[in-house]
C-alpha cells in the first residue's frame, strides 16, 4: 500500500508508475489525513467486477433463504414444457 502527500499529485508520470507497480490503490493524504485514492484502470475494473459478483452471490443466497429456488430437474422440466423441447 502506497501513501503519498497531495503535493506529489503534480508528478503524474510518477503517480502512474506507482499505481502500475503497486497493482492496487495509492492513497493520497492532505494534512496527514486520507483524502483521495488513485488507482490503475485495470485494478479499478477488476475491483468493480468482484463487487458485482459478490452482490450477485448475496442475492442468490437471499433467494435460497427465501425459498425462491427450484431443483435442477424441476427447472429443466419447466423449461421443456414452456418451450416445447
Amino acid at each position: 500500500m502506497q501513501i503519498i502527500p497531495m503535493r506529489e499529485l503534480k508528478n503524474t508520470v510518477e503517480i502512474e508508475r506507482r499505481c502500475a507497480e503497486e497493482n492496487g490503490p495509492v492513497f493520497v493524504t492532505k494534512n496527514g489525513y486520507g483524502r483521495l485514492v488513485v488507482m490503475d484502470i485495470d485494478y479499478y475494473e477488476r475491483t468493480m467486477q468482484e463487487m458485482e459478483e459478490a452482490k450477485l452471490i448475496l442475492e442468490g443466497l437471499d433467494d435460497v433463504e427465501a425459498g425462491r429456488t427450484v431443483d435442477g430437474p424441476t427447472a429443466m422440466a419447466e423449461l421443456r414444457e414452456k418451450y416445447g423441447l
